[in-house]
């Protein structure tokens, strides 16, 4: 049975596959003509209240005050799956070739997200054989970040991230994707702590630490095929 992450009302909430199916729309004609049905009724909210006391639960049904390492970690994850994802937009529209890796590694924080929301002090072995989180995904990033580098410039000097609307230094899928890169170095930050205390599996922490390396070798990458100039740090005089 899979397992997603998903946010309702700013919170995360894991889901089993076996509940979607009840999250389904109802068909056009049955949405105008049968509001009142009962199967209509049945259509969660998007509000559970049950978070207003500032308490959430993990996967594995426990309760945790809100500001608790676990949801600081899976919140900051999702942040960055949307910093991804707005990356993945703008090299869109720049026609790069790489989003679909972007895509991929959305896909991934999603299994991220679910091994981070099951904490293994609370969970059973079926909840660790359905969050499991696999090393191949760190060597896919390392095998993308060795193809980019063969095709850029040595890195000489230290770069700076650049504006997203400042048309001729790196352009804004680059711009787009350093971003990411540093909501995702602190996304690192957030789940070192929640893996150092055994909660969560080391691979996860590495996937993020590898997948900041490949963020920043795609900056490159794009500024490079866009033909914009990289911002070059120099020292204040």
């Amino acid at each position: 049975m899979s397992v997603f992450v998903t946010k309702y009302a700013g919170l995360h909430r894991v889901l089993r596959l076996g509940s979607i199916k009840q999250m389904q729309p109802l068909c056009r004609d049955e949405r105008r003509y049968n509001s009142t049905s009962e199967e209509n009724r049945r259509i969660p909210k998007i509000y559970t209240k049950t978070g207003d006391k500032g308490f959430s639960s993990t996967f594995t049904g426990e309760r945790r005050p809100k500001e608790d390492h676990i949801f600081e970690a899976l919140g900051t994850t999702d942040e960055l799956s949307s910093a991804v994802g707005l990356a993945r937009e703008f090299s869109i529209d720049s026609g790069h070739s790489f989003t679909d890796q972007l895509e991929k590694i959305q896909c991934v924080l999603q299994d991220v997200g679910s091994n981070i929301a099951t904490p293994r002090s609370s969970a059973r072995d079926s909840h660790i054989k359905k969050t499991k989180f696999s090393s191949q995904a760190v060597i896919e990033l390392e095998s993308w970040i060795d193809s980019f580098t063969e095709e850029l410039p040595p890195l000489t000097n230290f770069i700076l991230p650049v504006c997203l609307f400042q048309k001729y230094s790196g352009g804004k899928s680059s711009a787009a994707l350093h971003v990411a890169r540093a909501v995702c170095r602190r996304a690192e930050r957030c789940v070192a702590p929640v893996v150092r205390s055994g909660e969560t599996d080391p691979e996860v922490a590495k996937y993020l630490n590898r997948l900041s390396d490949y963020l920043f070798t795609v900056a490159r990458y794009a500024a490079m095929k866009e033909g914009n100039g990289e911002t070059i740090y120099r020292r204040p005089e």
